[in-house]
């Protein structure tokens, strides 16, 4: 089993502190690994299997548990009289867990880790009943250097095969024990998407109609990289036979959303300095769902990138958004705490039209705040009169 030590190095930072440690993330991205990984920790480090109760949610061992209060009682009767942890895998499949998870704070000395595969997991209520009492750990798909660590490759070894099979495949952490039957990846993957369209998606939003869904997020899929509105989307299904109306279709976006395969990015006015309402981008979590969902294709290669980029940068505890600058676009803003950066991403600018191009957003910009362009490019120049060129697998793999 391999370990995803920035994941697991937060549960254990926040091991014994007085919030409830909640893990949320796309089905199959690695959230029952990370608590087993978890578990075994706090085995090694002097916690006895008596105080650590798991259950998970998915098993049929624990399909007597539907409510909050057979959940509660569980707990009780094995509860220790040392302090105890408590591992809950896919706990929105009880009803009105929340109620029992506040009532474990208030009665017990214990210390509890949740997951789940849906943002209705901390929905208002939630947030109002654990109100300062909980911090969500957004567990994401393999990094490109993770996808080398899983599958036991080197950097030095050929690093553009192995990019090039990380856009193909993706980065569930399942797919690096298939690559010997490259077939079952195909099933895989399309498993993996049918569960979140049927569970996370329809029965839990009570949707009949599957296929106007699936007409949605193929739609947003294939447009990754372009700005989209509400209206675009219903226009091209109505204009394909499907009459739709936007609010329907936000409406879907929303649950697309929390069960985590698409993220909403908004676009930020640089001179204006605000959030604009109208026109955001959409990216996919995973490029293998991606290509599952619409087929591998060439013709994005550079959204594909700008899309591996976007999620690079929340990973490493960026809050991302779209640049306008008058007329012109920067591809992400990222900010953090102590730190703004600006980045477009291309596929090439060896052509001196595309790198006028992706440049001149940069040259209407006023502050000095770091600007970076990440391409494919290997080539000596590192520097374009003060904007940072940086080739995307070197960026991928900095320490």
């Amino acid at each position: 089993m391999k370990n995803r030590d920035s994941y697991l190095n937060q549960l254990i930072n926040l091991k014994d502190k007085p919030i409830i440690k909640i893990v949320t993330g796309i089905r199959r991205v690695g959230k029952s690994t990370l608590l087993q990984l978890f578990y075994n920790y706090l085995l090694k480090n002097g916690v006895l299997p008596e105080q650590i109760i798991r259950i998970n949610f998915e098993s049929l061992e624990f399909d007597d548990i539907k409510t909050y209060k057979e959940l509660y009682n569980y707990v009780k009767e094995r509860i220790s009289l040392n302090k105890t942890y408590l591992l809950l895998d896919e706990i929105q499949m009880v009803t009105s867990f929340e109620k029992a998870i506040n009532s474990f704070m208030v009665d017990f000395n214990i210390d509890i880790y949740i997951t789940g595969s849906n943002g209705y997991l901390l929905s208002s209520e939630l947030s109002t009943l654990l109100s300062g009492r909980y911090v969500e750990i957004k567990m994401l798909p393999l990094s490109f250097k993770e996808y080398l660590y899983f599958n036991n490759y080197s950097k030095e070894g050929d690093i553009n095969h192995y990019f090039n099979e990380y856009i193909e495949y993706g980065g569930l952490p399942s797919i690096t024990e298939m690559k010997t039957h490259p077939e079952t990846i195909t099933q895989f993957l399309e498993g993996v998407f049918n569960t979140i369209l049927i569970k996370d998606v329809a029965l839990r939003n009570e949707i009949r109609d599957i296929s106007l869904l699936e007409s949605v997020i193929r739609f947003v899929v294939s447009n990754i990289g372009n700005f989209i509105s509400t209206k675009k989307i219903a226009d091209y299904l109505t204009s394909n036979g499907r009459k739709v109306n936007s609010e329907t279709i936000d409406n879907y976006l929303k649950m697309l959303e929390n069960a985590f395969i698409i993220y909403r990015v908004k676009r930020y006015d640089i001179k204006g300095k605000l959030y604009l309402k109208t026109l955001e981008k959409f990216y996919v979590v995973d490029t293998g769902l991606k290509n599952q969902i619409i087929g591998f294709r060439n013709d994005d290669y550079g959204f594909t990138l700008e899309n591996i980029i976007y999620f690079e940068l929340l990973r490493r505890g960026f809050y991302v958004s779209i640049g306008k600058v008058g007329t012109l676009e920067v591809d992400f803003i990222a900010t953090n705490k102590s730190k703004k950066i600006y980045y477009q991403v291309s596929a090439t600018i060896q052509n001196d039209e595309t790198k006028k191009r992706e440049l001149l957003p940069f040259e209407n910009i006023d502050d000095n705040y770091e600007k970076v362009i990440l391409t494919m490019d290997k080539t000596f120049i590192k520097d374009y009169n003060g904007i940072k060129n940086i080739n995307i697998i070197d960026f991928l793999l900095e320490e």
